[in-house]
């Protein structure tokens, strides 16, 4: 495997982050070659729907030898593989600018560096356009509410050289986010959604200065300024919808160690960057490091938390010859640790890449309003031209025809349209907010509404995700701190579970821990042993619960006996999602006793043990592929790929924040039952949005060919297109009418 070389942040170099802006950079010295398979990965600039996808991965997937491209709407971030030798890499930088987009070597920095100025910019532009158009009516109220007869023609020429003043500046500011994109696309001979939406209000504040110019009585400039306020309200709420989902992979990278103490040959150790590691190189992992590569154990026994894979907060004992993944964290004692990869291919490289992957599949859910986008533009264009030639022909003046053009392309504007979907979600974003789910990405609810498998994780999700104490009642509070004393010089759950209970306290001068065995040392002149029944000498229960024995030397031996319990209303969310038609699995990495008692407490009857993040993943595509659609919830750092791989995910509030940042939605609460309001209110607004479209469509039907047949001027046609919207939204705000309905 070769790569290009890279700079001090672990990012590719070659003439800085923009030197591949046009397509005349060479890209050659960021392919990644693997396997007779070349990749490359390319920051996109200027995809903002799911068109924009289908034409740059149809653009690239023509290209001779290209195998696959998937372009992550959320970062910016085009994959391609391709045969090695099959094609240029110089083609495919090409022929995505060719579509009319920007692209540059992917910096994750540079990427989220962009997405944050994107932000901003929307926001400022929304600010702008909205103070403009507030002040432009000040003007426009008073030529419209009939004092037009009495008002002097020197007064309102004021009137609309004052509003001109006022719209021209703030317009070609405010509709930078539309005119940039669409210039650029023009130039290379495309167009898209924001051609027409360019043209129109290009077209309105031309006529309107024309007017203003020669002394006519009616002017547009509130309506084009409006139409960029409502505009950018949309584009804003979706940019910070679809920003929720690009933290995933960022939290995976973040477990990441990035240092190692690197074993000499002379025995000196050197601490070294970790993506400096080579397969072979011998590292020593001290207690408390975290692995910074997969590598097999030469030399030690310790114990070592494996949530990274299992999901289980209990420890397991490792020594020589077993193998240890990147992200891992060692508990008790040295290990010498043999790199069996790169950081590049380790565990958690290999889950980052499947959590983008899961994001990428995500972006491709197209909405229906992005299948009628699709036909908006040529559609639009067409009824605006023929609308222009026809008035020609019919006899009426130049100045008529471009009105009426005008009109056609406001009065069709996808506003209403644009905001069916979002103005719901946000209805119902609050609504579930109040019960105690978060919802973080825009289409969630949609996808949630049709759900019929629902995968379940245990530990943490299931279950509480830490140690309760069973027997606390049966222990005395002296035989409590005596344990402590030991306890607390460990690192095992079970152990912290004790020095928990017990409280601050001191720790036995020479407390001594044996790795996957447990804790011992003299207190009082006594030998204590805190840990495993047949080593600290006590008989081994036959029960299903984890634990420890204190054994107290003269004295008989005391269990500690530990489960995670389950959730107070696991049951009853099992219980409601069956009721609801939907089939429901548990996929769980943890050992096969404890899990199937778990799955018979919660009511499961389907159940997946001992499954690794990879065995995961593949369960839910599975399920997927089959035609499911799947919701998973989960919780741990072994679920994010997961979680990124189902229709739709849900994390606890107690998740890891990498299984959190993958999710769609988080609980706020301890409590599981939100999940059925959750799924409820989703199918609630998936008929509200159905109806949007049908009031949206209705809109549009009602009229365009008003405005065809120049029966509204492009101020009633602003008017129209802004009362469409407002319909919309109303409908959408009804469920606050009305109590526990959406």
């Amino acid at each position: 495997m070769s790569v290009a070389k890279i700079d001090d942040r672990g990012c590719p170099t070659m003439g800085g982050p923009t030197a591949m802006h046009g397509a005349g950079a060479d890209p050659s010295a960021f392919v990644i070659e693997d396997d007779g398979v070349a990749h490359l990965d390319l920051l996109v600039r200027g995809a903002r729907c799911a068109g924009c996808i289908g034409k740059i991965e149809g653009g690239v997937n023509a290209i001779p030898g290209v195998v696959s491209s998937a372009l992550n709407l959320s970062t910016g971030k085009l994959s391609v593989d391709w045969a090695m030798g099959g094609t240029d890499p110089a083609l495919i930088t090409r022929t995505v600018s060719d579509l009319g987009y920007q692209v540059s070597p992917y910096d994750p920095g540079e990427a989220q560096s962009e997405r944050d100025h994107q932000g901003r910019f929307l926001l400022l532009c929304m600010a702008v356009s909205g103070f403009a158009a507030m002040n432009i009516m000040l003007f426009s109220v008073s030529v419209w509410a009939g004092f037009s007869g009495e008002m002097q023609d020197s007064t309102r020429s004021l009137f609309h050289w004052v509003s001109a003043l006022i719209a021209l500046p703030a317009a070609a500011f405010a509709g930078q986010p539309f005119f940039r994109p669409a210039f650029a696309s023009l130039r290379k001979a495309k167009a898209n959604m924001d051609v027409p939406i360019s043209l129109a209000v290009l077209l309105a504040l031309a006529v309107s200065l024309y007017e203003t110019m020669v002394g006519g009585q009616d002017t547009y400039f509130d309506a084009a300024v409006m139409l960029l306020f409502f505009l950018l309200i949309g584009r804003w709420l979706d940019h910070r919808l679809r920003g929720q989902t690009r933290l995933a992979a960022r939290e995976l990278l973040a477990l990441q160690a990035t240092s190692a103490n690197l074993l000499q040959s002379d025995g000196a150790v050197k601490a070294v960057q970790a993506r400096e590691i080579e397969p072979g190189d011998m590292l020593i992992l001290w207690p408390g490091d975290r692995a910074p590569v997969d590598g097999l154990i030469v030399e030690g026994a310790s114990d070592v938390d494996m949530a990274l894979v299992s999901g289980e907060s209990a420890p397991e004992l490792v020594g020589a010859g077993q193998s240890i993944r990147a992200g891992m964290v060692n508990l008790t004692d040295k290990l010498v640790l043999r790199a069996s990869a790169r950081t590049e291919d380790s565990l958690l490289a290999d889950l980052t890449r499947l959590v983008e992957a899961g994001e990428t599949a995500r972006g491709r859910f197209v909405k229906l309003a992005d299948k009628a986008a699709q036909a908006y533009v040529p559609i639009v264009h067409s009824l605006a031209a023929l609308s222009f030639a026809g008035w020609l022909l019919a006899g009426a003046g130049m100045h008529q025809a471009v009105l009426i053009a005008a009109a056609v392309l406001i009065i069709t504007c996808p506003c209403a349209l644009g905001l069916a979907a979002p103005a719901v979600q946000i209805v119902a974003v609050g609504r579930l907010f109040k019960r105690g789910v978060l919802v973080k990405a825009g289409d969630a609810l949609e996808r949630l509404a049709i759900v019929d498998t629902v995968l379940l994780d245990k530990t943490g999700t299931l279950t509480q995700g830490k140690p309760y104490l069973l027997n606390a009642a049966q222990i005395a509070p002296e035989d409590l701190q005596l344990a402590a004393l030991l306890a607390r010089s460990s690192r095992h759950p079970l152990s912290r579970a004790i020095a928990d209970l017990a409280g601050p306290g001191p720790v036995a001068p020479d407390a001594k821990e044996t790795p996957g065995c447990g804790v011992e040392g003299v207190i009082d002149g006594v030998r204590v042993r805190l840990g495993r029944a047949d080593w600290a000498g006590a008989p081994k229960g036959e029960d299903e619960t984890s634990g420890l024995w204190l054994v107290i030397e003269g004295k008989a031996p005391l269990h500690f006996a530990f489960e995670d319990a389950l959730r107070p209303d696991a049951a009853q969310l099992v219980a409601g999602l069956k009721a609801r038609g939907l089939a429901v699995q548990m996929l769980s990495g943890d050992r096969e006793i404890p899990a199937k008692a778990a799955a018979a407490q919660a009511g499961i009857d389907a159940i997946s043990f001992g499954l690794t993040p990879q065995e995961k993943i593949r369960r839910v595509e599975a399920l997927v592929a089959e035609g499911k659609q799947v919701l998973m919830i989960g919780d741990g750092l072994n679920d994010a790929p997961a979680l990124a791989a189902a229709n739709v995910s849900i994390s606890p509030a107690s998740a890891a924040d990498a299984s959190q940042a993958a999710a769609d939605m988080v609980l706020q609460s301890a409590a599981l039952v939100p999940v059925l309001a959750a799924i409820d209110l989703s199918k609630a607004a998936r008929g509200r949005i159905l109806q949007n479209f049908l009031l949206a469509a209705g809109y549009n039907v009602l009229a365009v060919p008003l405005a065809v047949f120049g029966m509204v001027t492009p101020m009633i046609a602003a008017i129209a297109m802004s009362a469409s919207s407002i319909v919309v939204t109303l409908n959408a705000l009804r469920p606050f009418l009305r109590k526990n309905t959406l």
